[in-house]
Formats: structure tokens, sequence, C-alpha cells
């Protein structure tokens, strides 16, 4: 073969190429980018024109030509090869054919070698058209154990957040637990999520820390910093539970106000006020008291509560009849599946799998949009209006919009910076707990829509599972070599031995929600042309219809 330079719009197209379906317009967009940044690799193969004509024909490199064009090279190399008695049939399918695309494993080692020759990972995206967040995740693979990334060129890779995981951790950590859940020839997938569980740390980052470097210093807290993370965030992180959370409880106890108390909180993160206290949702008064607690992400948070004011004792007093039992006569009902108790563990479960997908999993752009309109329709948000009819308290809203200013007051983003404020704020508004905190349906919308399914914890424990029913225990047995047991107890016992290893999630506690409702939920919220909206607000219309939860989780009557 001989090498020549030609210009491309001079050559024809082979009328009997084998690819003759359209590329991709994504195709077409990366190669277009990689001839712009680095120009073609591997020239074309030409034959001289047959049947008298003395022009180039192509045999091999049609979308390389095509995209030349569009780059605008005057020039390029090309290869001249003899005229083929097929017409270069056979060299096209086998070219098409035998073409196998770089695993992920192999693509992070040549982008490591092109960081080495000095390419950045924003020059690196531009050539290959794949965003910096991309080029970021490959580059996790450095930190992976060595047999690991043997099985991951297979084509069987974890997902983003279970490599963050592994990566994460030590290889000593990783060959460990690779040990115990490495493939076999009985089963040759690995499951990932097992072995991200198996090195999950608990990660307390500095930006939830309210105390400073002096207490930092004193309990021995080293910051490590996730390279990883977006740039504007800041992403330092201990794994020292307990030395944060001491500095955390310092800190409150040297900042607590006047009449103020440290509280302890609930297995579900709820704080524990004192007996018969009343929280306080609203702007507290000047007789309110204050108390501090850490929640579960190790965050300093403080509410308000007041005491009930003292019974009149002419109160006692009163005909029988207004003393007496409604439900005399009446048949008394059955325990349901799920306890109250049960049900504010599941709302608890849904905001926590909920705030970590919309942190974590991949979401679309459009959807990303489309959920943070769902959630200023949710029922804890309030807003002010053009009318003035609402008002809204929430600070924490308007912070995560001043992140898309620059300096001098101008709306200046870029997409990165975009995505991080609609995370936090969705992160921030969203809620399924059973309080004046609930978003309602649209909450449950949400976290069908983003997958947050995935990311309920195991409820196959004794807490959740004493929330239970004898029918709904019972019923947890299915798919399971757990029989019911004559007890109740054994039957919860047998249960959380057997999910010790293994993950449960109760059909209740599943995001998505009944149709039926949701359907309800819609109409309601259809406004006629003609309507006043003025009258609206002042009702509340739109707003009576909660997001009831299904029969099994009444209130049991006791």
């Amino acid at each position: 073969m001989q090498l020549i330079k030609v210009d491309p719009r001079a050559l024809k197209e082979n009328p009997d190429r084998m690819r003759q379906t359209k590329s991709t317009p994504q195709a077409d967009a990366l190669l277009l980018a990689t001839i712009k940044a680095v120009g073609i690799v591997q020239p074309p193969v030409i034959t001289p024109e047959t049947g008298g004509g003395n022009g180039y024909v192509i045999n091999a490199g049609h979308r390389r030509v095509k995209q030349a064009i569009a780059a605008g090279l005057e020039e390029i190399d090309v290869l001249v090869d003899e005229a083929a008695n097929d017409n270069g049939a056979m060299r096209s399918m086998v070219e098409n054919i035998a073409r196998e695309a770089l695993n992920p494993v192999d693509q992070w080692r040549a982008i490591e070698r092109l960081v080495a020759l000095a390419w950045t990972e924003e020059a690196i995206g531009v050539a290959l058209a794949l965003p910096v967040r991309q080029i970021r995740k490959l580059r996790l693979l450095a930190n992976v154990l060595p047999a690991m990334l043997e099985h991951m060129a297979k084509g069987d890779m974890p997902d983003e957040r279970q490599l963050r995981t592994v990566a994460a951790a030590s290889l000593d950590e990783q060959k460990e637990v690779w040990k115990k859940h490495k493939p076999s020839k009985a089963d040759p997938q690995v499951s990932w999520w097992s072995v991200a569980q198996a090195l999950q740390k608990t990660r307390m980052f500095a930006r939830h820390a309210s105390f400073g470097d002096d207490l930092a210093k004193a309990y021995g807290i080293h910051w490590v910093e996730d390279l990883f993370a977006p740039a504007d965030e800041d992403s330092r992180y201990t794994t020292d539970v307990e030395a944060f959370l001491g500095a955390q409880q310092e800190w409150m106890t040297a900042n607590l106000p006047k009449k103020g108390i440290i509280a302890e909180t609930t297995n579900y993160g709820e704080v524990k006020l004192p007996p018969k206290a009343e929280r306080v949702h609203g702007k507290p008064a000047k007789s309110d008291r204050t108390v501090m607690y850490l929640d579960r992400d190790g965050r300093v948070q403080t509410v308000h509560y007041r005491m009930p004011a003292a019974k009149n004792p002419k109160g006692k007093t009163g005909s029988g009849s207004d003393n007496a039992p409604d439900d005399v006569g009446e048949v008394s009902k059955p325990r349901p599946d799920v306890t109250r108790k049960g049900v504010e563990m599941i709302g608890d479960y849904r905001t926590d799998a909920l705030r970590e997908a919309l942190g974590r999993a991949p979401i679309e752009d459009d959807t990303l949009m489309a959920l943070l309109i769902l959630a200023f329709a949710s029922q804890n948000v309030s807003v002010t209006t053009g009318s003035g009819g609402t008002y809204c308290g929430h600070s924490r809203l308007a912070k995560n919009a001043a992140a898309l200013f620059d300096g001098a007051g101008k709306l200046s983003f870029d997409m990165d910076t975009l995505r991080v404020a609609a995370r936090t704020m969705l992160v921030d508004v969203f809620s399924c707990r059973e309080n004046a905190t609930n978003s309602g349906i649209v909450a449950r919308v949400a976290g069908e829509v983003i997958g947050a399914d995935t990311f309920l914890p195991n409820m196959g424990t004794e807490d959740f599972l004493s929330c239970l029913s004898r029918t709904a225990l019972e019923a947890a047995c299915n798919d399971t070599p757990v029989l019911p047991r004559q007890r109740v107890k054994d039957t919860r016992a047998a249960l959380v031995e057997h999910f010790k290893e293994g993950h449960f999630v109760h059909p209740a506690a599943l995001f998505a929600p009944d149709a039926m409702k949701l359907s309800q939920w819609l109409s309601s919220r259809e406004t006629p042309a003609d309507a006043d909206e003025a009258d609206e607000d002042a009702t509340g219309m739109g707003d009576d219809l909660s997001d009831e939860e299904p029969e099994v989780f009444r209130e049991a009557a006791e």
C-alpha cells in the first residue's frame, strides 16, 4: 500500500460498502471531537476508481472522511490499495465485524497514559466527547485491587456508587473482602452490592462539623479529601466517627443557649424531647425552650419546644355523657400489619434512601428539573407568590439558589453548579417523615423515578419486624427458607437471623404510590380556567388530600 495526502472532498463513496445504516449523532460527535483533537489516527483505505475514472473510491473509513470534512481539514493521509474483484466487500465486512470496543479497564489505562503525558481531564473529555465525571469515574480504578480489575475487564463492572466505595477502601481491606465475594465456576458474576456493603465505612463530613480546627486537633481528627467530589463542595471527611461526635458534643456544650438542653435521639434519628413537651415548628416564643442534638449525619440540629399549660381543675368535672367512651358496643379492630411506630420508621427509611439517591444516583437533566418542580408541590414547602399570598422562612432554599450567582450579583453558573444546586435543593425539600415535614405523595413519585428503593436499608431487624403483625410477618417468610413458627417472636427471631446477611425491604416501604391516590392527587390539582386563585389560596383547596397510607399503616386500636 502507498500512503498519500488527498483532499477528503475529492474522495467518492463506495456504493457497495458494508455499513449502510447511518451512525448515531453521538457516535459522529465523538469521532468529530477526536479528529479535531488528535487528527485521524488510522488513515482510510482507498482504491483507484474503475470504469475509466481517474478518481479514488473509499474502501474503508467513510465516517472518518465525512467527519474530516466536517472538521474543516484540507488534506488527510490515506492508504492506496489495489482494487479488489469484489469491490472491497470482504474487506469492509471484516473491518466492521472484527472490531471490538475497549473495555472500561483498558479505557482507564489509556487515560492514565494520557495523564502521564500532561493531558488534563478536561482535555481528555473534549477529545473523547466524554463528560469529565466519566473520566474521573474511570480513574477510580487506579485504587482498585488488581484481582478485581482483572474481573472488571471481562465486562462485569460495579455501578459508580459501588466503585467509589471500593476505591475508598485500602488494598488490604479489598483483598480480604474479595476472598469472600470473588466469582466461582458455579457463580461467575460478582455481587458488587455485597462487596460495597462489606467495605462501606461511615463518613463524617467536615461541612457538617460545627466545631473548628482547635477541637479537631484536640480530638485527633484528620480530614481526608474526596478527590472525586464536585469541585465547589467541601468533600473532606473522617471515618473516626467517635472523635467527630465527641467534638460535636463538646461544641454543643460550649454553645448551649440559656435554659437549653442537649438531647439524645431515637433509633430512627428523631430527637427525644422531655416528657409531655410539644415541639414548636414555627417561630418560637420567648417562653419556649431550646434543645440541641446530633442527627444521623452527625450535624448539630436545634429545635424548640414548650411545656403544656397546667390543666384547669374545673375541666375534671362534666356530664357523664361527655366522659363516656365512644367505642362502647363496638367490636375491637384487629391489629394492623404495621404499627404507627413502623410507619414512622418507614418514613425515616424512605427519607434517608431518597436523600442518598438524590445525592448519588444517576439522574438525567430533564428528570432533575422535573423533580425540582415536584419538590415545590410538596406539602412541607411554602413560597412567596407574586401576589404575596404565602410566606417562606426556609433560609436554606435561598442559600442553594445563591450558589448560582457570581460575586457581582449576576446569574452565572455552569451545568455542574446547576446540577449540584438542584440536587441540594431536592435533598432539602423532599421528605417522607411522618410529621410536619412530610412532602406527601410527590416524594413517593420522586423516589420511584430515581430508583430510591435500592437505597432502602435492610429492614430485617428486630426493631422493624416487631412492628409487623403475625400475618405480615408470615408473609415476609415467602421466598425464604424460614418457616412460620407457633410463636410470633420465634418467627421474628428466625427472620432476623436469616436477613443478617441478606436484605429485606417490606413491600409497604417501596416508593411507588398507589395509582388511585396519585390520580386523585392529580385531579385535585387541576384548576379550572376561570377559577379564582385567591379563593383557592384562602380556603386551602388542593392541600386537603394527604399522602394517605394503605390500610395496613393505620393506627391499631389498643
